[in-house]
């Protein structure tokens, strides 16, 4: 798989297991990874990628989805330049100045509650998102700022992780 991931729900079930469960139900963490990677212009193999997150902290990722700071050990690990944002109000500048982002945010419809995890960035003034819902097919556009898109949506609890490529040799991140 070369391109990017716009719908975990439309991975098999059989492909490419998380933990317990199957990456279409909690895959999230490692595919907003490898679509971050994408938009860098850097490859990993899905099984590499999901190895290493049931490796670093095994007990929660893959069974319940991937911890919170997960993404943001993988790029430092991997000589990324990274950064934690909690602030919405700074969310657009930051994705902006960014290479790539991953946005982790919570959801509640009705009786149901949960988190998710999403590669963002910031093309010619519009933000732009993978993976973000059920019904994607391709990617999803959210609009001239990322703090009202949050708003709109009643996303909550959010937390940015920028990621510029401070890599000095190579170009393949594994």
């Amino acid at each position: 798989m070369n391109g990017l991931i716009y719908n975990q729900n439309k991975i098999p079930r059989s492909q490419w297991r998380y933990g317990l469960r199957a990456s279409a139900a909690t895959g999230c963490g490692w595919i907003a990874t490898y679509n971050a990677l994408r938009l860098m212009g850097y490859y990993a193999k899905p099984e590499s990628l999901i190895r290493w997150y049931e490796r670093s902290f095994p007990l929660i990722n893959g069974n319940f989805g991937t911890f919170l700071l997960c993404p943001a050990v993988f790029f430092k690990r991997k000589g990324f330049q990274v950064r934690i944002v909690l602030s919405r109000k700074r969310f657009d500048k930051a994705v902006r100045d960014s290479d790539a982002s991953i946005l982790f945010y919570y959801w509640r419809r009705k009786y149901k509650f949960g988190s998710h995890f999403v590669a963002v960035c910031c093309r010619s003034g519009t933000y732009v998102g993978y993976n973000t819902f059920r019904s994607s097919v391709g990617p999803d556009h959210y609009g001239a700022s990322l703090e009202s898109f949050l708003k709109k949506q009643r996303f909550f609890c959010t937390v940015l992780i920028t990621l510029r490529n401070g890599k000095t040799s190579g170009s393949r991140a594994e």
